[in-house]
């Protein structure tokens, strides 16, 4: 492929042409080749899914495909960046795998899950520790609302309570002296 200039555009097939960027329609955000973007599904049922820009085609009419499906941009973290965020916004997204197209497989090839839903760990849900075998659960799957699980001071899982026969405190949920509960409550979202 010729070398280009700045700012000029490549011509490609007979009408067509590759552009360096893109202003999303009704906004004053500008999308450039590999940018992340949340586009609208065909189905309007569905939510916004999450694709990385390839390639900016216009045609003759200087219509670029597809744009109309473009809703905004956004910013795709890997997982363990994403978590280190103090607070998270509408735009901001994490990837948990790396798809390697040379070996066809993706890494890290498997993770953790944790409660009793065996979901892997999502840093925008609230879970709290049992006390007893310090596993992790959504307060949901323990019958529990996330006001609830937030003005927690102590939790035991029913598993752990039935082993040590742990009494129940007043609110109906297991409780044990031990030490305070550690409910991690994620970012803030912006």
């Amino acid at each position: 492929m010729a070398k280009t200039r700045p700012g000029i555009p490549t011509k490609t097939k007979t009408g067509k042409r590759d552009l360096e960027s893109y202003t999303i329609r009704g906004t004053n955000k500008i999308v450039r080749v590999g940018d992340c973007v949340l586009m609208r599904p065909s189905d309007t049922g569905k939510p916004p899914y999450v694709a990385r820009i390839e390639k900016i085609e216009s045609d003759a009419r200087n219509n670029v495909k597809s744009a109309h499906t473009i809703e905004g941009k956004c910013i795709v973290h890997s997982f363990k960046n994403y978590t280190k965020l103090e607070n998270v916004g509408a735009e901001d997204y994490y990837c948990r795998f790396e798809y390697k197209a040379a070996s066809g497989g993706f890494t890290p090839d498997r993770v953790a899950v944790y409660c009793k839903c065996e979901m892997p760990y999502n840093p925008d849900d609230l879970m709290v520790q049992c006390e007893g075998c310090k596993d992790w659960y959504h307060p949901a799957c323990v019958g529990m609302t996330i006001e609830e699980a937030k003005k927690l001071e102590h939790f035991v899982c029913t598993e752990c309570s039935s082993d040590d026969d742990i009494k129940r405190t007043q609110n109906g949920f297991s409780s044990s002296p031990a030490a305070d509960v550690k409910v991690e409550p994620k970012r803030r979202k912006r």
